[in-house]
Order: C-alpha cells, then sequence, then structure tokens
C-alpha cells in the first residue's frame, strides 16, 4: 500500500540527532505516517479484577505502599534527606518562616507543589496528630528524569511513550500504567502540577505494573514533547475534535501518544504541539471514554500494527 504523503505541514528542521536528521530519518519515516487519502493534520480505591495471572497482580498490589504523606518537621528533613520524592508540601497558614521556609525552600528545588492550608484542614488530613503544621505527601516511587527515560526507550524498536495531560483520577493513571506495561511501553511522562502524583493508590490500581513502568514529572509538557521530537518521536494526541480515525494512523517507529482528561481533553497548547490528532469514534450516547481506555485502544492498535 502506498503511504506517501509527506511531511506534516509547519515542520522545520531540527538538525541532526542520532546520526539522523529531520530531513532524513524523520521525513522518511512521515512519508508513510498517513494512510492513503488521508488529509494533512489539523492542527479511594477500586478491587483488582480477577483473571489470569491474578494471584500474582494482588500480591504485588497489596506491596504497594500504604503511607502516602509524612507529617511534622523533623520526619520531612530527614525525608529530604533521603531524598524521598516529595509530591505535595501542605503548609499551615502564618507558619512561612524559620525553619519552616528551609524546608520548603528544599521541597520547591525538588519540583515539588507548595500549598497553604488551615490547622483545621491539617488536623483532618493528618487525622489530628502531631503534625507541627506540615504534612508532606510522598512518591510510592521515584521518579525518573526525561532523558532517563527517553535513553531506556531508545534501546527499545518502535518504543511508545505515554503523555498524560490533566490525568487526576489515581485510578485512571493506575489503569494506563497497567496497560502501559502490558502493551510494553517505554514509560509514561506527566506534569508535575495540575495532575494525579504516584501514590498508593495508583500502585494499588496499577496491580503491580507501577514498578515496571518508569515515570517522568515535568514542569512543562509542551518543552517535553519538544525534547521527544528531538529524539525522533512522533506525537500522536487522542482528541474528540479529530478528523481522523485512529486505525489510519501510521504507528509504527517511536510513537508518543498524548491522552487528556475526561473533562477537558488535551489541552490547547498541547494540542497544538502534536503532529497528528485522532479520535476514537463513538457511536453511542456518551461522547468520551475513560481515558484509561483511549489509552489501552491506542497502545494496543500501536501493538497489532508493529507486529504485521
Amino acid at each position: 500500500m502506498n503511504r506517501s504523503l509527506g511531511k506534516p505541514q509547519g515542520r522545520r528542521s531540527r538538525g541532526t540527532v542520532g546520526g539522523s536528521s529531520e530531513g532524513g530519518e524523520r521525513e522518511r519515516s512521515g512519508a508513510r505516517r498517513r494512510r492513503d487519502g488521508m488529509p494533512k493534520r489539523s492542527d479511594g480505591k477500586r478491587a483488582v479484577r480477577v483473571g489470569r495471572g491474578a494471584p500474582r497482580r494482588e500480591e504485588a498490589a497489596k506491596e504497594a505502599p500504604p503511607i502516602e504523606y509524612v507529617v511534622g518537621r523533623r520526619a520531612i528533613i530527614e525525608a529530604i534527606k533521603s531524598k524521598r520524592p516529595i509530591n505535595k508540601l501542605l503548609v499551615q497558614e502564618g507558619l512561612i518562616h524559620g525553619s519552616v521556609g528551609e524546608i520548603i525552600n528544599d521541597v520547591k528545588a525538588q519540583g515539588a507543589f507548595v500549598q497553604t492550608v488551615s490547622k483545621a484542614k491539617l488536623d483532618e488530613l493528618s487525622n489530628r496528630s502531631a503534625h507541627q503544621g506540615l504534612l508532606a505527601y510522598m512518591a510510592a516511587k521515584e521518579y525518573v528524569e526525561l532523558d532517563e527515560l527517553i535513553a531506556c526507550a531508545k534501546a527499545k524498536k518502535n518504543s511508545i511513550i505515554l503523555l498524560l495531560d490533566g490525568i487526576v483520577d489515581p485510578q485512571n493513571f493506575g489503569a494506563i500504567l497497567r496497560s502501559a506495561d502490558g502493551a510494553g511501553a517505554a514509560g509514561v511522562v506527566i506534569p508535575k502540577r495540575r495532575a494525579v502524583p504516584l501514590t498508593g493508590t495508583v500502585a494499588k490500581s496499577s496491580a503491580g505494573a507501577m514498578e515496571h513502568v518508569p515515570v517522568a514529572r515535568v514542569a512543562n509538557l509542551t518543552q517535553a514533547i519538544a525534547e521527544l521530537k528531538e529524539y525522533g518521536y512522533w506525537v500522536i494526541g487522542a482528541d474528540a475534535s479529530a478528523k481522523e480515525q485512529y486505525w489510519q494512523m501510521d504507528m509504527t517507529g517511536p510513537l508518543v501518544f498524548v491522552i487528556g482528561s475526561e473533562g477537558n481533553g488535551i489541552s490547547r497548547l498541547v494540542a497544538e504541539k502534536c503532529d497528528f490528532l485522532v479520535k476514537l469514534p463513538m457511536r453511542g450516547q456518551i461522547q468520551s471514554l475513560n481515558a484509561s481506555v483511549a489509552a489501552a485502544v491506542l497502545l494496543y492498535e500501536a501493538v497489532r500494527q508493529q507486529s504485521v
């Protein structure tokens, strides 16, 4: 089948990356990116499902870290010293000074989010333990840097990376990690803000898959996309308003699938950075799929095409 339709509009030369220029490898693979007749691009807790291999998955899920937060100044300082990843730090109103100010600076240096809350809120979240005005949500697993993830992905043929834009449900995130592991994806990229981090709930929902899928947390998704493109990845976003069906896209070669939230989908700036947008047909009354289901559909369509 002839799939040669040229490269997407608006692409400029990115120079040589890994021994091949965009005018080379990406353009050659871009010639196969669309099928015949395709237009140019437009721009907390749930039971583990029982099935084959369920005992092993249930056992892995039970091993997920049950503690998601640490309270008290000394405990948080020690966590920082031990390089434990912190997702978010809650600080009691009026305490941003002295040693607390130093803790805040150290946490921010990790890239974590700091939020000021009332004492009553901290009492509620900590079950009235001696929090000393501080509560830190800890990551259930250590994150990797984006360049580390890319380096590991390069070792895989036709590597796939998932980029999640605004996924806030930990059960959804866990299910996505489970599908990513099943499809052999190289890793997942999430933003530091407005997204669920790695927590014990995510670990349990992933049925142990979180331990096998590297997760990078970045400050800016559009910059992450630009970096991935530099390494030859084609970026495909799932968008209900897209004109093209997902199965009409060539999904061979290194790919990034962008999955947005169920409510808002992919943000405008992220969508503009995608090479292509595709949709999953909705023939019923509901106009969107669960984000984890959409991710699984795209992952396994790529697996199917790459297995032919």
